[in-house]
């Protein structure tokens, strides 16, 4: 009995475009100035949750879903940003808890962003 080899290649291309498709989605990045700087470790950029009390610049805004804070800071690195600016939006949440920083889902989220700013 002959078998149909063409509906499995479709099957297992549509699954790998798929998983390739739903790492990262909805990425946005904007570059400012006109400035380019050298990469850097991404050990050597800092992860900040709040803006700092340091003078900078803004040289970058990126954007994702799929994304982690640490993916983030190695985009920043690639540019030579000092620092970024993460912030956390979205995810689930508990209909009985009003403030998000206490709520037992602080953790999850569902779309990123990050400053990627140089200090003066």
């Amino acid at each position: 009995m002959k078998r149909n080899v063409q509906p499995t290649i479709r099957i297992s291309l549509l699954l790998f475009l798929m998983f390739m498709t739903a790492c990262a989605t909805d990425v946005a990045n904007r570059y400012y100035g006109t400035v380019r700087y050298e990469p850097k470790d991404p050990k050597e950029v800092e992860i900040l949750w709040k803006k700092p009390n340091r003078d900078f610049v803004v040289i970058a805004d990126f954007q994702s879903r799929g994304e982690s804070p640490e993916a983030i800071r190695e985009k920043a690195a690639q540019i030579g940003a000092d620092a970024v600016i993460v912030s956390i939006l979205g995810g689930l949440y508990s209909h009985s808890e009003e403030w998000a920083g206490s709520d037992r889902y602080k953790d999850t989220y569902s779309r990123i962003t990050g400053t990627a700013i140089k200090y003066k």
